[in-house]
């Protein structure tokens, strides 16, 4: 009798934690075959890429090796890109992949399951917006991050001659006040100071103008005022211009319009507003909400079809209140636990369990010396406000703990070692 097949799209913080414990769970002891399905071979943290966007964070060392990693936990890695679903059949359809002179590396193929889940995150959401796909970047991906960081660097260095310049100021435009666009606007201003120190670029942070834009009354509307109101008295002391209440209607080569018509002259834009899923996810024949999320039970199951599960931003998982679970890093974890427990119960003929989303605090880092925010939340509570070096530690103990959930307690404690090491014998960013 053949083993029952898991397979699992999209390895992301709650794709590969998943794969990694149900790898320990079932893969080991040969109780199923657990695949991990996802079109790049490396995983970088996604809370990480507005510090590869600014090479702070070097990928090199940080992103994990799907095939090395698959080999020590017992998973089996795929790589592929997810074009269709035959739910009858249940085969997943897979698009040819191609190098970058489109050679075609691996054929269109199908890969059969017995369990599917779908943990294919999310990407930026223009709405539409006029410009925004041909004039502004998006960092939804390593591969976008580091595209980022090549633009930047070049438009830095054509500053340093005056014939090249397009503005009295270098200009830099981020669309979208959440967590993405505070925290890159503090980077930008921590990369020039770096890129200056080590003499790749004459421009130093002084030269530079950051504009950030939400549409929303205040900055991240998703926290609390208090950590909101903490966050742009940051920003405004280290020189970000913040515009709160101001929509983007278009966006042009050197310049961002306002919805009330104001021109913003910028030399680089981002765009870092709103999130959804993948938009092929809305073709597939499951139930979706109006952000191409799949409609889940709070058992995680889709509402349509019992063997499709799915978690993290790309799912739409009610809670009591009559809201979703929010699309954070920790929601993802703590879905990708919940299912591990669910998929044994669910080969085992127990009932399933419903999700319970418990929201730990949120913390937002403004580059290496400082973050904000609270812990410890709760239904009761409003948590522990926190800022300064002692956000910034707890801030850095959330990459530790995703890492202790892909590579256990031995192996995150040689990496924390590690890094301490590459502080001197490394510059402190990528610089090309």
């Amino acid at each position: 009798m053949s083993l029952p097949t898991i397979v699992i799209v999209g390895g992301g913080a709650g794709g590969l934690a998943l794969a990694t414990q149900l790898g320990r769970k079932l893969g080991k002891p040969e109780r199923a075959n657990v695949v991990l399905l996802d079109r790049n071979t490396t995983h970088v943290w996604k809370p990480l890429l507005h510090e590869l966007a600014t090479g702070v964070l070097n990928s090199s060392m940080d992103e994990v090796d799907y095939r090395g990693h698959s080999s020590a936990h017992h998973y089996r890695y795929q790589r592929g890109s997810l074009s269709g679903i035959d739910r009858q059949a249940k085969q997943l359809h897979l698009a040819p992949i191609v190098d970058e002179q489109g050679e075609e590396v691996l054929p269109a193929r199908q890969l059969g399951y017995d369990y599917l889940v779908m943990a294919l995150g999310s990407v930026s959401n223009d709405f539409g917006t006029p410009g925004v796909a041909e004039h502004c970047h998006f960092i939804d991906s390593p591969q976008q991050a580091k595209a980022f960081q090549r633009d930047m660097i070049n438009t830095f260095l054509r500053y340093t001659d005056p014939s090249l310049r397009q503005h009295p100021q270098l200009t830099i435009g981020i669309v979208g006040g959440g967590a993405t666009g505070v925290e890159l606007a503090a980077e930008l201003f921590d990369a020039s100071r770096m890129l200056n120190a080590y003499g790749v670029t004459a421009t130093d942070h002084q030269q530079i103008s950051v504009h950030l834009l939400e549409a929303a009354p205040r900055l991240l509307p998703g926290l609390s005022e208090r950590i909101s109101q903490t966050v742009q008295q940051e920003l405004e002391g280290m020189g970000v211009t913040v515009h709160v209440g101001t929509a983007i209607k278009e966006a042009q080569a050197s310049c961002l319009v306002t919805g009330d018509d104001d021109v913003i002259e910028t030399d680089l834009n981002v765009w870092a507003a709103g999130i959804k899923a993948p938009p092929f996810l809305a073709e597939q024949g499951l139930s979706t909400n109006n952000k191409n999320q799949i409609k889940v039970a709070k058992t995680l199951q889709s509402v349509d079809d019992p063997a499709i599960f799915a978690l993290g931003d790309c799912a739409d998982c009610p809670q009591g209140d009559d809201s979703a679970v929010p699309p954070r890093a920790q929601a993802a974890h703590q879905q990708a636990k919940h299912l591990v427990k669910n998929l044994v119960n669910q080969l085992e003929g127990k009932p399933l369990a419903d999700f319970r989303y418990r929201d730990h605090g949120s913390l937002v880092s403004l580059a290496r010396y400082d973050a904000v925010g609270s812990l410890m939340r709760s239904s009761a509570s409003r948590g522990l406000f926190l800022e300064g070096w002692l956000a910034r530690r707890a801030y850095a103990s959330l990459y530790r703990m995703h890492q202790l959930s892909i590579h256990g307690a031995p192996k995150t404690g040689l990496a924390w070692l590690v890094d301490k090491l590459n502080r001197y014998l490394k510059p402190r960013m990528k610089l090309h």
